[in-house]
């Protein structure tokens, strides 16, 4: 199993060092929430977290650049466009970047902090149009310039706990953290917020807008909702986001209709078989 405990020491030495910084702040739900990180940190930890992936084929098996350049052509083309959006707050300060996971049984896609996302080839050969997978890759590009990871963590674990780690008093729960670190759920506003702010990034495009919500829409109509991927499983659930997404669509009068529809084929005919 891959371990995260040289990034989570760093992490947690961080919360230390900035306790006297630490601001609160209400998330989506009106909950108070904790944000301890400076942008800097986000930078580092995503470097962090990079790295052990890169040093994991056996579970993280990346496409090379190289040898799938046409593929990274088409995502690097999504994904700058959604970045370049301006609904980026943090565009220029994150070292935006996107990488493909060969894993075809996998549905998924994730952020890791300050901008470096991951999409597993799953993900690409389920959806049929750009739009829906420019939906996608936009809510997780929203969660990282939203910083939500903190919030996931700091809910999870509490703020007590992560100090109790660094001073060393309770060092079993490392061990537990390291091993969830990625799979720490959002809540239902980080979720919300998320998907509409992949509206606004594709209303400022010729997209249409509402991709996110055809992606939904096909696991409604394949009767997949039940098992919706851990990226997208938080509430509420497919049927009320697929309302929700086109709501806001409505609501900001976007009038982008393109899904290209065929210039996706090309890029997942790109893709390893």
């Amino acid at each position: 199993m891959r371990t995260v405990q040289p990034f989570l020491r760093v992490l947690l030495l961080t919360l230390a060092a900035n306790a006297g910084l630490i601001q609160c702040s209400k998330d989506a739900d009106g909950r108070s929430t904790l944000n301890v990180f400076s942008l800097n940190d986000d930078i580092q930890f995503g470097q962090q977290l990079d790295a052990e992936i890169r040093g994991n084929p056996s579970q993280y098996p990346l496409l090379d650049r190289t040898t799938y350049a046409t593929a990274y052509t088409h995502v690097d083309r999504i994904f700058n466009g959604l970045v370049n959006s301006g609904e980026i707050r943090y565009k220029n300060e994150f070292p935006w970047t996107v990488t493909i996971i060969h894993d075809d049984n996998t549905l998924n896609a994730f952020a890791a902090p300050g901008g470096y996302l991951y999409v597993y080839t799953g993900l690409i050969k389920f959806l049929d149009k750009e739009n829906e997978f420019a939906g996608v890759l936009g809510h997780e590009i929203a969660h990282a310039d939203l910083r939500h990871s903190t919030d996931a963590m700091t809910r999870a674990y509490g703020i007590s706990i992560l100090f109790e780690i660094v001073l060393g008093n309770n060092q079993g729960a490392l061990s537990n953290i390291a091993q969830n670190l990625l799979t720490l759920s959002y809540s239902r506003g980080n979720e919300t917020q998320s998907d509409e702010a992949s509206v606004r990034m594709m209303c400022q495009m010729d997209y249409d807008a509402t991709g996110t919500a055809g992606f939904f829409q096909k696991l409604i109509d394949q009767g997949s909702g039940g098992s919706t991927p851990q990226f997208l499983s938080t509430h509420p659930n497919p049927d009320n986001r697929v309302a929700n997404i086109t709501a806001k669509a409505q609501e900001l009068n976007c009038t982008g209709a393109q899904t290209y529809q065929t210039r996706y084929l090309e890029f997942k005919n790109a893709l390893p078989n």
